[in-house]
């Protein structure tokens, strides 16, 4: 695809400069296995299936499993994890957002906090009720963001907001997109939600460690602006790092959690 995102270029280092790990997954799918009662005849679709951290354990299982995603840089790095493509996976290359099925086409359907990169939710959401089976699982899920490392991101937003009079529209992102009450939407279109913490887990890194994952510009929020502001801002917050945390060899060490919230038609 011609329109730029920044998937392609962090793809190669997309997992190490996340907190889900290939063990916290195996036990997050034994959670939804459990959760949605599912069978090995059971179909699964991640939409933004990225690297496949989701539903790796479910395509070694045995699960047919279906993965949109628009970076082709990330498939791939999912391939190369499972050695090709087994019979049992299908990924398409396509915008996310779209769902090229038919309807009843799925009996789980779970999204990973990627409901705010879409830029007509209502629309999203109604293409998933679409394409799910009527007796089938919608899982909005999240990994919540260890709170020391959630910190440490809002001292270089802070940083960076204070090149706001200097900002330039950046070339790597598409403008804002409107967010959406998905709880209430899809209570409004009949369904009934649970909540539930799939895992809770330690993270460590140190402060040097997470210096580096926004030396090479990991997150979104990175892409946000100019180049110039970028490393600009870097070189600030690295200074500040020293003299806040008092060496870069700082352990900082908070839980992170998988968070799901259930869908099914009452």
């Amino acid at each position: 695809m011609n329109k730029f995102n920044y998937y392609d270029r962090i793809a190669q280092i997309y997992d190490q400069t996340r907190w889900l790990t290939e063990s916290v997954a195996e036990e997050v799918a034994d959670f939804i296995l459990d959760l949605t009662c599912a069978t090995l005849e059971a179909s699964f679709l991640e939409p933004g299936v990225g690297t496949g951290l989701n539903v790796l354990p479910l395509v070694k299982r045995g699960y047919s499993v279906t993965g949109i995603d628009i970076s082709e840089e990330m498939l791939e790095q999912f391939r190369q994890k499972i050695n090709g493509t087994p019979s049992n996976l299908k990924l398409l290359q396509k915008d996310a957002s779209q769902l090229p099925f038919p309807d009843n086409s799925f009996d789980v359907i779970l999204t990973v906090h990627m409901i705010h990169t879409v830029s007509d939710s209502r629309a999203f959401l109604d293409d998933i009720d679409r394409v799910l089976k009527r007796e089938g699982f919608y899982l909005n899920c999240q990994w919540i963001t260890p709170p020391k490392r959630k910190e440490f991101e809002g001292y270089f937003r802070a940083i960076l907001s204070k090149y706001e009079g200097d900002k330039q529209e950046s070339k790597y992102v598409n403008p804002i997109i409107q967010e959406i009450d998905v709880d209430n939407y899809l209570n409004s279109k009949g369904y009934i939600s649970n909540y539930f913490i799939a895992k809770q887990w330690a993270v460590n890194n140190t402060v040097e460690e997470l210096l580096n994952f926004f030396k090479l510009r990991a997150y979104g929020f990175c892409w946000q602006v100019s180049d110039e502001i970028f490393h600009r801002s870097l070189n600030e917050f690295e200074e500040f790092c020293v003299e806040h945390y008092g060496s870069l060899e700082t352990v900082l060490s908070s839980d992170a959690k998988f968070e799901i919230w259930a869908y099914k038609m009452r």
